[in-house]
Order: structure tokens, then C-alpha cells, then sequence
């Protein structure tokens, strides 16, 4: 045994019977002086019984029957190890998925105020970090052009759809996040002209209360228009299509978050309204298979989106995908090409994103990240003569104007972020997003932490977000002696490996 185990032990012993012997002389003074002494003699006698309890008792922890309270005390000081990181530890910049720096910009931003900082970066300026070229001659403010993309145009589409700001409001469904925060999210982004995607949990009314523009996804389950078997409902889907505030449709195939893996909404966050809207039961969790039931090959996914373009209303749609295997990329393209059936967009999602409950497994180790995998999708796209044929989005981490013009520059038309609008929303990184626990009201369904989340509030923070965020992406759109986005290239960037 360790020096280090037997000193645990030694001190678990004498704390055991410093706690008998303050119970027995709490019970003394109470009997012979003053009962308030039964006050302590309560407390140490009921910190007594869970130590013999631990000790004793249970079988289960082998850290709790060696060394019972101090044990305890062990897992108590673990549990809250990530708040005393973050509010006491942690420095402005090491904090993961986003430090202390990048959530006070998106905070700044969505409160309107000064975001401007002095005395130098405290990023590190070394072999990894991408920075924008800036030019010797920066375009002047009345020589900007205004950013516009037209989703549909490729093919002809009658209900075209024009977005004028570079970004848009990524996959967050209704179940995921509460009903105040999809309301909030949806009305700030109509005051502010971006359109919002309804993740794959179904066409929310929620989503629509905004009154703005919406992006119906259409996940593996097909949750709001599917038949018992995971097939698609037709008539169901056609229904949501000819809803006139849904504008695209989004096939997801993969997630950044769990790519080759479905959806997952523990049982703990299914409300009754989430179940009715679903059709699902409330009682389990609700996994949704990894892949389209339809789409069990190349050929068949590539007839399923033609399936799906049949029935949209004559509305653009688009799928979206993590990139993995580069050969069955090329493939599921060439039968694109073969069957005439292209996508209105592509949204490739970084295996760094994801807002949504995922197995550690798949967060750390599956997919391949956002900067990685662009260029070699337009690559791909480029060699197979279809490039110009439709519109790539893409998402992953990219809160801020500087990251989002370097995706840009990478091959990327226009931006999904998610966890840019959380936090824009209030979000404080708890890391509660699975559980229906969060403290601020967002990703739960609780009614008193919903509370807090005041949704006139926090569509005026989404609405400054959105565009103090585009005034940044233009300003240092101008920087880098671009007019427009179709003026990046990865020339406008410094990559220290290819410099």
C-alpha cells in the first residue's frame, strides 16, 4: 500500500472517531447543560450513521467502504470541479469548447455594447493560427457591396430563397432547447432578417411564432411527418412544405456532433407537447436511427433527395452532412451527376460542432473538422463539374466574423452557427445541455428555469448579435480587399503551413 493511501486511511480513521466522540459529547452537554448542545449532537450522529453507512453497509463504492465521508468529501469537490475551473482557475483563453474571450464577444455583441479591446491579443502567435491578409488597399465603405445568396436559382426553382446576411441560425430543435428559448430565437432572427433552422425534432409552432423565415429539417426520423416504420409520410411532409414561413428543406444525413450516429433526446427532456409534436412516447429516450430507413445505398439516397425535391413545393433543398469517407463523397456525386438530381445547397458540418446530447466516443473521435474537410468537399465538387450547380453552407464553431470569413475563404457561400446564437441567448457553458438541468433556461424544459429567459429580452439580444456580427464580417470583409465574398480564396488567408 502507498504512503499516500495508508496517510487517507489514517486520517479517515481519526475523522471517523472524532465524529462518534462529538456525537457522544453533543449528547452530554445536551443532557447535562442546555439541549440546543442536541443540535450538534444531531448533526454528528446523523454524519456518524452515513460514515458507519459507507463503511459498513454498501458494497458498491470501493472508495466509500475504505474511507466513508472523506471519500465523499472526494466526490463532492469533483462534481463542481468545472465551476471552480471556470470562475476561479481557468485563464481568458484555455477554456473548451469556447473560452472566457469568445463568450464575452458573443455577449458583448448581443448586448450592444462596446466589444473593442486593448493592449494586444492574448491569443498565441504561433504554427497553428489562421489569421485574415489584410490589404494595402481596403475598400471604402460606399464601394462595399451588399451580401445576397439566392438558394434555388440553379435550378429554376418558383420559390427561390434570398438571404442577405452571410449566416443563419443553425439546427436547434423543440426539445432540445425549451419553448422560451426556440420563441426568443425566433423572433430575434426575424427582427433580424436571418432565417432559423428547426432541427430535426419537427416544425415547432414555436419556431414559427417569430413570424420570420424557417428551415425545415428533415432528420433521419422524420420526426412530424413520418409513418410508424421511419418511412416518409408524404402527405404529412407536403403539408409542412406549402407552410409559407418554411422557405427550404434540409435532409440531414450526419451531424458534427455524432456523425454515423442518430439524434438522442433523453427521456428526462420529452414533455407531452414534445411527444405529440414527435409522435413519440414520453416514457424513453428518443434515438433516432443513424441513416434514412430509404437510403441504404448510394443510388438510393440520391433518389431519396429527388423523392424529397418532388414534394417540397418547388422550394430549394438541401442536405447536410459530416464528411467521413471521401471515396463514398465522390460516389454519392457522381450519382448525383448520373441521375440529374443535385442538391440546392450543402451544408458540410465540422466534427467540432454540435449543440445537441452525443456519447463522448463520437464528440472526440468520429468526423473530420470543419477547415479540413471544406476544402476537400469543393475540391471534389469542383473536379466533378458540379460546383457551380449549388450553394455550400457549412457550420462548426463559427461564433464569430473572423472565423466565419475564413470558413469563406475555405470554399463556404454562407454560415450556420448554433451555439453562437445560445450564447447570444445567455448561455454560460454549463455543460447541461443534455440532462434538462440548464441554469439559465435554455436547453430545459423546467418551467422555473425557464422562468428567467424573458423572450422580448432575448430576441433584442439575437437581433444585436445578428448585427453588430455583420457589421464585423463586413468590416473585415473590406480589410482584406474583398468587394464581395465571391472575391475570397484561401489567398486571403495566412496559413503558417503554407505560407
Amino acid at each position: 500500500m502507498s504512503r499516500l493511501a495508508v496517510d487517507l486511511q489514517k486520517t479517515a480513521g481519526w475523522g471517523a472517531k472524532l465524529l462518534y466522540f462529538s456525537t457522544l459529547i453533543f449528547a452530554a452537554l445536551g443532557i447535562w447543560m442546555h439541549p440546543y448542545f442536541h443540535i450538534g449532537s444531531g448533526i454528528f450522529g446523523f454524519l456518524s450513521l452515513v460514515n458507519l453507512y459507507y463503511k459498513h453497509v454498501q458494497t458498491e463504492d470501493i472508495l466509500l467502504r475504505n474511507f466513508g465521508l472523506l471519500a465523499q468529501m472526494r466526490y463532492i469537490l469533483e462534481s463542481i470541479g468545472p465551476e471552480l475551473r471556470q470562475y476561479f482557475y481557468a485563464s481568458d483563453t484555455e477554456e473548451r469548447p469556447f473560452n472566457r474571450n469568445e463568450r464575452s464577444e458573443v455577449y458583448k455583441k448581443a448586448e450592444n455594447v462596446d466589444s473593442t479591446t486593448s493592449f494586444g491579443s492574448q491569443l498565441e502567435f504561433d504554427h497553428h493560427e489562421i489569421k485574415l491578409r489584410h490589404s494595402m488597399f481596403p475598400i471604402l465603405k460606399e464601394e462595399r457591396q451588399k451580401y445576397s445568396l439566392t438558394f434555388g436559382e440553379e435550378r429554376g426553382l418558383k420559390n427561390k430563397f434570398e438571404i442577405t446576411k452571410p449566416f443563419m441560425i443553425s439546427a436547434m430543435s423543440f426539445g432540445s432547447l425549451g419553448e422560451n428559448a426556440v420563441r426568443s430565437l425566433s423572433k430575434g432572427a426575424a427582427l433580424g432578417g436571418i432565417p432559423i433552422n428547426t432541427g430535426e425534432g419537427g416544425l415547432s409552432p414555436y419556431h414559427l411564432s417569430g413570424g420570420g423565415d424557417v428551415i425545415f429539417q428533415l432528420g433521419t426520423a422524420k420526426f412530424g411527418c413520418r409513418n410508424s416504420d421511419g418511412s416518409l409520410n408524404e402527405e404529412k411532409f407536403k403539408e409542412i412544405a406549402a407552410n409559407k414561413q418554411v422557405r427550404m428543406i434540409e435532409i440531414k444525413f450526419s451531424q458534427g456532433a455524432k456523425p454515423g450516429k442518430g439524434g438522442l433526446l433523453p427521456k428526462e427532456k420529452i414533455t407531452k407537447e414534445i411527444s405529440e409534436i414527435r409522435g413519440v412516447p414520453m416514457d424513453q429516450d428518443i434515438v433516432s436511427p443513424p441513416r434514412h430507413i430509404e437510403c441504404d445505398t448510394t443510388v438510393n439516397t440520391v433518389k431519396f433527395i429527388a423523392k424529397v425535391q418532388s414534394l417540397a413545393n418547388d422550394k430549394p433543398v438541401g442536405i447536410k452532412l459530416t464528411l467521413g469517407n471521401e471515396k463514398e463523397f465522390r460516389e454519392m456525386i457522381l450519382e448525383m451527376k448520373k441521375q440529374d438530381v443535385l442538391p440546392d445547397y450543402m451544408d458540410i458540418d465540422g466534427s467540432e460542432g454540435g449543440t445537441g446530447a452525443a456519447p463522448k466516443s463520437f464528440i472526440d473521435s468520429v468526423g473530420i473538422p470543419l477547415l479540413v474537410a471544406l476544402p476537400r468537399v469543393q475540391k471534389i465538387l469542383t473536379e466533378e463539374g458540379v460546383r457551380d450547380k449549388m450553394k455550400l453552407v457549412c457550420s462548426g464553431k463559427l461564433i464569430n466574423a473572423a472565423k466565419q470569413l475564413t470558413a469563406m475563404a475555405y470554399g463556404a457561400d454562407a454560415i450556420y452557427t448554433a451555439r453562437g446564437f445560445m450564447l447570444a441567448l445567455g448561455c454560460i457553458q454549463a455543460l447541461q445541455c443534455n440532462k434538462g438541468t440548464c441554469p439559465v433556461g435554455i436547453t430545459t424544459h423546467d418551467p422555473l428555469l425557464q422562468h428567467g429567459l424573458v423572450v422580448e429580452k432575448k430576441a433584442e439580444r439575437i437581433k444585436n448579435y445578428i448585427f453588430n456580427m455583420d457589421h464585423d464580417f463586413h468590416e473585415l470583409l473590406a480589410a482584406t480587399g474583398a468587394r464581395t465574398v465571391q472575391d475570397l480564396s484561401m489567398d486571403k488567408l495566412y496559413i503558417p503551413d503554407h505560407a
